[in-house]
C-alpha cells in the first residue's frame, strides 16, 4: 500500500532542476503520479504527487532541509491521500480569452463558486496581441459540475457574464 505526499518547490529558475530533483525521487524509491511545472517570472514552480512506501515518505520528509540546501529550492511537503473518483460531477473545460486587465479569474472562480462548481485545474497567460500588441488574458480551466445541474442554462449564464465583461468564452464538455 503507498502513502501518497504533495510537494511543492519554488526556485529560481534554471537548467536541470527537474533531472536533479527526479533523481533523488527515484534515489528514495518514490514516484511521480502527477504533477505541474512552470517558470513564473524568474521562478520555477513545481508541484508533485508523490508516492511510495510510508518508510520512503518518512525518509524523504527527513531529508527536507538537505534537500533545500542542495536544490535551492523552497519545498513544502504534505501528506495526502490520492484522489478518490467522485459520482455525479460532469468534467467540462471552460476557456476564457480577452483584453488583460484585474479580476478577471476573480469573478470566474466567484461565479462557479457560487453555482457549487469545483474547478480541478486552472492556468492562466497574458501576452501581447499579434498585431496591436495590447495585453491580453488567457483563462483555461477544467471544472466539475454537479450532474443535477442544469448546463444549459449555466452554461447561458457564464457566457452572458463573459460578454458582459467583453470576454470571449467557450463552455464544453471534456473529451476524452
Amino acid at each position: 500500500m503507498n502513502d501518497y505526499v504533495v510537494l511543492t518547490a519554488v526556485g529560481e529558475d534554471r537548467p536541470g532542476l527537474v533531472d536533479s530533483l527526479s533523481s533523488v525521487l527515484l534515489e528514495n524509491d518514490l514516484n511521480i503520479e502527477d504533477s505541474r511545472m512552470s517558470v513564473l517570472g524568474g521562478e520555477f514552480a513545481i508541484i508533485l504527487l508523490i508516492s511510495g512506501s510510508s518508510d520512503a515518505n518518512k525518509k524523504f520528509l527527513q531529508q527536507k532541509e538537505r534537500l533545500e540546501e542542495t536544490l535551492k529550492l523552497n519545498l513544502l511537503i504534505k501528506p495526502t491521500r490520492k484522489k478518490s473518483s467522485k459520482r455525479g460531477l460532469i468534467p467540462y473545460r471552460i476557456r476564457v480569452i480577452g483584453m488583460d486587465h484585474p479580476g478577471i479569474v476573480h469573478r470566474l472562480a466567484r461565479f462557479l463558486s457560487q453555482h457549487n462548481i469545483n474547478i480541478e485545474d486552472l492556468d492562466t497567460e497574458s501576452y501581447p496581441a499579434p498585431h496591436t500588441g495590447t495585453q491580453m488574458f488567457a483563462v483555461n480551466m477544467v471544472v466539475e459540475i454537479p450532474s443535477d445541474t442544469a448546463i444549459r442554462k449555466l452554461r447561458d449564464e457564464f457566457i452572458s457574464l463573459c460578454d458582459e465583461r467583453n470576454l470571449d468564452a467557450d463552455f464544453e464538455p471534456l473529451k476524452g
